[in-house]
This record gives C-alpha cells, structure tokens and sequence, in this order.
C-alpha cells in the first residue's frame, strides 16, 4: 500500500505530490512550489479524488501563506487571492474548496507574527491528511461489515490511497476486507476517457496483491447478468444533503444496473464530502472537461476533426439508488438528511 506522505505532503515552500499522470509507467513526483503550480496539477489530474483535493487545497493555501508579504494584513489579502482562485480549479469535488476553506480560517485568528500566522496554517495542512487517512481507515471497517466473506465487487473509477492521500473509500473497504483476512475480488472498468481504473484501481490492488480483473466499462453489465457481483462500492466527490450522489462518469449506469439485479449499491466517502449547502443533485456542477480527451487516445485522434463531443467528467446517482452512504461515523440508511453531517 502507498504510504501517505508518497502520495502527497507539504514541504518547505512546496507541495510533493506522486504524478498520477505518469501511472503506472512510471512512479514518479511533481513538485509544486506556487500555487499556479498546483492549480495546474490538480486540472491535469496529476492529483484526483475529492479527499486528495481537499488536502491538496489545504496545502496549497500554506503554499501561499509562505509567498506572502512578510506582515499580516498584506498575508492575509494575499492568501484571500490566492485561496479564491485555488477552490475554483475544478468545480465538482467539494472537498477542493472545504480544504480551502478550513485551512484559510486559520487565518482569522489573531496572531503575533506572519510566521505564527503560517505555522498554524501548516498544521492544519498536515492535520487534514492525517484526518482523512483515519477518515478512510474508519469508513473501511464500517463499510467491511456490510460485506461477506470473499466479496465480489464493482468499482468505479479510482478510491484508493491515490485518490484520499492514504488507505481509501471504497477500496478502503476492499483493504479492510483483506485485513480481516477475506479473499475479495474487485471487477475494474477501465473508466474511459482517462482509465483510472486500468491506470490506477488496478495498479493499487496490484501492488496490495489484491485479486481483480479489468474489463471495458461497456462489459459490465455482463457481469451483473452472470449474477457474479455481491456489491459496488464506489466513491464520491460531493453529496447533496438528500443523498443524490456526483462521482465519476459511469456511477450512474452502474446503479441502474445495481438496482435491475438486487445487487446493493454503497457510497463510500468521509463526511467532508457532504455539502450540507447543496439541496440535490440538481444543483450539483458537472464539470466538462477538454473534448480531445474524447477524440483523441494517446495523442492520436480517435474521431473526425470536428467532430462534437460531450465530456461530462462525472454523473449523479440519486439517492433512491444507493443502498446505503459508508462514513467515518458509520452506515446512513435512507432517506438522507445531511445537512449535519460535515466535519
């Protein structure tokens, strides 16, 4: 399992984080030492997943803090801008901006010195990766309980440590399963159009000697007519206070084909995913990303120049679909009322 600090952590003027962008060819890091530097990682997706991102964001604003003019007032303004332009870098994951957001708060404290003032945002920083780890490794013996010994499951895109800064949600769970000593196996999508799941779920059970199998994302539902599938477990990257679900393209199939077969269906994610503010899924951004994405594999082109491509980065499931939210607290049933529910 890929240790915590491999994955992302704060050093002096910079954030270290593991290239996702390079997996599984290469292992290899990307140092950010502005936060223009991190924006531009977290919207190639070389750091993903909504905790990853909120630890990310966190960071990113003591990245600031540490660019910052040597007084209070001219830190604070500075952060302010720097932090506005960080939590808007990719709209769907909350996380993004509640990391933000907790970590800029250091800042209406009062301090003694701009280097008191960046201390207290560091150790924030830090203390956010070291919650959503814990975070994880909770919502995995919650969400081991739902489950069977020698569980067969279905996941989506990637929730492992690369996607939470250390352990994971749902494949959290998958490792909590292994711990306890069950032989579980994980059916990976590819997740087109940027395959997580080839590049980085499998790669992740690969490397905790975890059995799974990859298969095309239009091949799932084959398995659900073979009645080989106990669950999926996947992640999100928002919750609106009714329980509607935004996660990686495909989460949405694959409950529809959950709910067809009896199959049930558990969301995974720590409370700081739950936006309380956000009504319904309705209301949720979907973020569209670059149309060659679609069109083109490996930088050739795949489709005729010109052509028209919708890109929806992610789908929402709503709540009538999902079995059951998986969190550090433990198994909410429906019908959801989130709105107490962050952190």
């Amino acid at each position: 399992m890929i240790a915590p600090e491999a994955i992302i952590r704060l050093e002096d003027g910079a954030v270290v984080l593991l290239d996702q962008t390079r997996l599984p060819g290469q292992r290899c890091e990307r140092r950010c030492t502005s936060v223009a530097e991190l924006i531009e990682a977290i919207q190639v997706l070389a750091i993903r997943g909504a905790p990853a991102l909120g630890i990310a964001g966190a960071m990113g604003v003591a990245l600031a803090a540490h660019a910052a003019p040597d007084h209070l007032a001219g830190l604070r303004r500075y952060v302010a801008e720097q932090a506005a332009l960080l939590a808007a870098a990719r709209p769907t994951a909350v996380n993004l901006a509640w990391g933000v957001a907790q970590a800029q708060a250091e800042l209406d404290r009062d301090f003694g010195s701009p280097q008191e003032a960046r201390g207290r945002v560091v150790a924030c920083a830090r203390r956010i990766h070291a919650d959503e780890v814990a975070r994880c490794r909770a919502m995995g013996r919650h969400g081991a309980g739902l489950l069977g010994a020698d569980a067969r499951l279905v996941t989506q895109c990637n929730t492992g440590g690369l996607a939470t800064g250390g352990y994971g949600t749902a494949l959290g769970v998958v490792h909590a399963l292994a711990e306890r000593g069950d032989v579980p196996h994980v059916y990976v999508p590819e997740t087109r159009p940027l395959l997580q799941g080839a590049r980085l779920t499998a790669y992740e059970l690969a490397e905790a000697g975890i059995g799974h199998t990859l298969l095309t994302d239009n091949a799932v539902g084959v398995l659900f007519r073979e009645g080989v599938v106990d669950a999926v477990l996947v992640g999100a990257d928002r919750i609106a206070a009714n329980g509607d679900t935004a996660n990686k393209i495909g989460t949405y199939s694959l409950a529809v084909l959950a709910a067809h077969h009896a199959v049930p269906f558990y969301v995974v994610a720590p409370t700081s995913t739950i936006d309380p503010a956000t009504p319904s899924g309705k209301a949720i951004p979907i973020e569209q990303r670059a149309a060659d994405e679609v069109a083109a594999f490996a930088g050739v082109r795949t489709a005729p120049a010109g052509t028209p491509v919708r890109n929806d980065a992610f789908d929402v499931t709503p709540a009538a679909l999902v079995t059951a939210i998986v969190t550090e607290h433990g198994v909410l049933r429906p019908p959801y009322a989130l709105a107490g529910e962050r952190p």
